[in-house]
């Protein structure tokens, strides 16, 4: 298999950041929609609560932007006392972290971009591994979501309509 292109390269980290940016605001809907008096919740005992999958739903994800961008994945939890304490900290934390991280994939240069990088049994070039982000953070996203109404709380549109947010068609 030959190496893929820097145009090609530069097209992907563009497709996938563009999705990536939509999926951020769905991911802060969600995360915001966690009852700041239920975060303990979990439906099943070998569940993680609702706090434990929103951080790591929030901290995974700024981690492997800044794995991809710095051509290694750490993947280490910041100190407690720098870990939000409420669901809207969480949310700016999400959010300012986020566009910096993916702000630092955007400015690799296409050789950058296509360095190979390991991660566990993988070696891909470090743009490919937005695609594993954007899995995990749908994955995870959708997990927290079945949370929610539990929890009683109520489910933002995600992909289209909810219960709670229906789609409204226009006149």
């Amino acid at each position: 298999m030959s190496a893929p292109t820097p145009e090609f390269i530069l097209g992907y980290r563009a497709m996938m950041l563009d999705g990536l940016a939509r999926e951020v605001e769905i991911t802060k809907r969600v995360l915001a929609a966690v009852p700041e008096g239920k975060r303990d919740y979990r439906p099943d005992p070998h569940a993680r609560t609702a706090w434990e999958l929103a951080w790591h739903l929030a901290n995974t994800d700024v981690q492997f932007a800044d794995g991809i961008a710095g051509l290694k994945f750490e993947m280490a939890n910041p100190a407690e006392a720098d870990k939000p304490k409420t669901v809207a900290e969480l949310v700016a934390w999400y959010d300012k972290n986020m566009k910096r991280a993916l702000a630092r994939v955007q400015a690799m240069t296409a050789a950058q971009a296509a360095t190979p990088v390991q991660f566990f049994m993988f070696n891909f070039p470090a743009v490919f591994y937005l695609g594993f982000l954007n899995n995990h953070s749908i994955h995870h996203r959708g997990e927290l979501a079945t949370y929610l109404r539990p929890m009683g709380s109520k489910v933002p549109s995600i992909y289209g309509g909810s219960f709670d947010e229906p789609m409204t068609t226009a006149a």
